[in-house]
């Protein structure tokens, strides 16, 4: 009988446990694989197609921008920029060969090397180490064609289609119009969620800026596959690894047609050479759509856009921000000063309405008013005036005399009545309220009991009154309409590229201010005279057979230097102011005009001439045309650069 060996059973006993190990292994690994090939399959699919497919950005078109007879004012012209991915490019082999292409200077290599040095420290998960940066805008057509021949060798490096922002009318009207910056790191951490990526431009003041969710449109994309050998056609790998939709076209930005007339800022821009500084603003009496603005000095946006490189864009600043006379400010709504004696009209409603005076009540002007302990001094001695011929002079005394009858309060009151004092709403740019000082702002201001003397200032447009340009000549349009006073606009329609329009923007009616038409009528015949009769303070300056009504002032200015201004010069900040407020045709109205020179002196001598000048041209203008219509009633029409 043959026994069994005892190790004999002790092997079929392992063998059974190697069996069943390898039973168990082999049926994890089939279960791994029906996990990853049948239940997780598509996700795996999906990650191997997105190591091999990747979007490319199509870049939008950004809205063009028009004027009231279809001129364009900003567009954009055929360009390349170089961008680069921070993950992808080799910093010792890909770099260097880049920078001998694109030339960068110093600071600009030093900053877009720390850039891509700090993306690349980040996690390898952070979606922003395979976002593009932009490195540089409108490169050559050599460098184009040096980096697509060699783009294989050059991986991280792309060059991609990107429009630049282009101004054919350069300075003129570029307050209004505005201009586009480029998104810095800091600007897209805020705009990052809305869509915008680091080298993408936006709007930074004027209708750029204030229209930007209209202009910019929207970013494309199409799939392309890499890394693939070339043994199939095109059409064959794409049908093979792309998923549909393989491309999304952007969508164009809207355009937006203005009711500013770029002729009429000509010539505003041509009335204007000589004078340093100043503002105009036209104004439609009809509708208080804006027909035309300036403010000088002014920049050329083409440059501060960065169409000449980020260099040209921190020198332009540099010399901006250094001017005494600030070309960055819109004049036209963001600045604020003293009125003179351009506020006398409303002055003057505001004592016909109180009965604190009646028209042929006379004043005798000794060539200014005794006040208390102080003489208010007038502007010359006009011996006896009414109402009428004090407008037409300009008769500081008849209103130092009417304001010593009238409350501080009284005078804001129908300053506020017009519109100043508060934001005109027009959204453009930064927009200063002026002021209307009452007795409770002079009380906080000077903790002291008020002084009669305040209300007297007031009364002739000085002390703490202050208005900015567009508020003067929506109150005139008021004048001329007979009281009522419009919510300002500068767009006239937001439209698609082929010119459907999609918004149209109707006039609106801010207030209709409460005055007693005889009144006006008496104030309007006034305002004729300032420009018809020859005592009047703008009659050497007229333009015989222009119908036009209107009043000067020459307001005072603090003797105070500027900061950055060479004392020897500072005889020109202590110059006054010259206005002119007015409105053509005097009999039915059309247009309002307001013209600021900056310490430009008189404005009967000064302001006067440029206003009748631009009034003239709008009428040549007019009549060129063909219509009785204004330029911005008339419906939009394509242009050309």
């Amino acid at each position: 009988m043959l026994v069994q060996r005892s190790d004999v059973g002790e092997f079929r006993q392992r063998y059974r446990w190697l069996v069943l190990v390898a039973i168990a292994a082999f049926g994890t690994l089939i279960g791994r694989l029906a996990q990853l090939q049948l239940v997780e399959g598509d996700v795996h699919r999906a990650q191997a197609r997105r190591n091999i497919v990747r979007e490319r950005s199509l870049a939008t078109t950004r809205g063009v921008i028009r004027d009231a007879n279809g001129r364009v004012l900003a567009a954009n012209r055929p360009s390349y920029s170089v961008h680069i991915t921070p993950a992808a490019i080799d910093l010792e082999a890909t770099w260097p060969r880049v920078l001998k292409v694109v030339a960068l200077d110093e600071l600009e290599r030093i900053a877009i090397e720390k850039r891509i040095a700090e993306i690349k420290a980040l996690p390898k998960d952070d979606k922003r180490r395979g976002q593009q940066i932009l490195l540089k805008v409108d490169v050559d057509r050599d460098v184009v064609a040096f980096l697509e021949t060699h783009e294989k060798d050059l991986p991280g490096v792309e060059v991609t289609p990107s429009p630049v922002r282009y101004y054919p009318y350069g300075e003129l009207g570029a307050h209004a119009v505005g201009y586009v910056q480029e998104v810095d790191a800091e600007a897209l951490e805020r705009l990052d969620e809305r869509g915008y990526r680091a080298g993408d431009h936006i709007g930074a003041i004027g209708i750029e800026r204030r229209w930007e969710s209209y202009l910019r449109g929207q970013r494309g994309w199409r799939k392309l596959v890499r890394g693939i050998a070339r043994r199939e056609s095109s059409a064959e790998i794409d049908a093979k690894y792309l998923e549909e939709p393989r491309r999304l076209e952007p969508i164009p930005g809207r355009d937006i047609s203005l009711t500013m007339d770029i002729d009429l800022v000509a010539s505003i821009e041509k009335g204007m050479r000589g004078q340093l500084a100043g503002a105009v603003v036209v104004v439609d009496v009809r509708t208080g759509r804006l027909l035309a603005a300036l403010s000088k000095p002014s920049f050329d946006p083409n440059v501060v856009s960065g169409g000449n490189g980020t260099k040209a864009v921190r020198d332009a600043f540099r010399r901006l921000n250094s001017d005494p006379l600030k070309p960055t400010m819109d004049k036209t709504i963001s600045a604020a000063y003293p009125p003179g004696s351009t506020y006398k009209p409303f002055t003057a409603l505001a004592a016909l309405a109180d009965r604190v005076t009646d028209p042929d009540r006379e004043v005798d002007c000794h060539g200014g008013f005794e006040y208390g302990k102080r003489f208010f001094r007038c502007t010359g001695v006009h011996r006896k005036v009414n109402l009428h011929s004090a407008i037409v002079q300009s008769c500081n005394t008849y209103f130092y005399e009417l304001g010593s009858r009238l409350s501080i309060d009284r005078l804001a009151a129908i300053g506020l009545d017009f519109g100043f004092g508060v934001k005109t709403g027009i959204g453009v740019n930064p927009e200063a309220r002026g002021r209307m000082p009452t007795r409770s702002w002079y009380t906080r201001r000077y903790k002291e009991a008020f002084r009669g003397g305040f209300t007297l200032l007031s009364a002739i447009g000085q002390g703490a009154t202050t208005v900015s340009v567009l508020q003067l000549a929506l109150s005139y349009a008021a004048l001329a309409n007979g009281g009522t006073l419009y919510q300002p606009q500068v767009v006239r329609s937001i439209e698609t590229s082929d010119g459907t329009v999609v918004q149209d923007f109707p006039p609106r009616v801010r207030r209709m201010v409460e005055v007693d038409q005889d009144h006006l009528a008496l104030v309007k015949n006034a305002l004729t005279g300032v420009v018809a009769e020859k005592t009047g303070t703008a009659y050497k300056e007229r333009i015989p057979g222009l119908d036009m009504a209107g009043k000067t002032g020459t307001a005072q200015v603090s003797h105070v230097t500027p900061r950055g201004v060479d004392p020897d010069k500072v005889w020109y900040f202590n110059r006054d102011h010259a206005w002119f407020a007015g409105y053509s045709p005097s009999k039915s109205p059309e247009i309002a005009i307001v013209v600021i020179i900056e310490h430009g002196g008189g404005g009967g001598k000064n302001a006067a001439p440029v206003a009748m000048r631009v009034v003239r041209d709008w009428e040549k203008l007019k009549e060129k045309r063909g219509s009785s219509q204004l330029p911005s009633h008339q419906p939009s029409k394509r242009g050309s650069l």
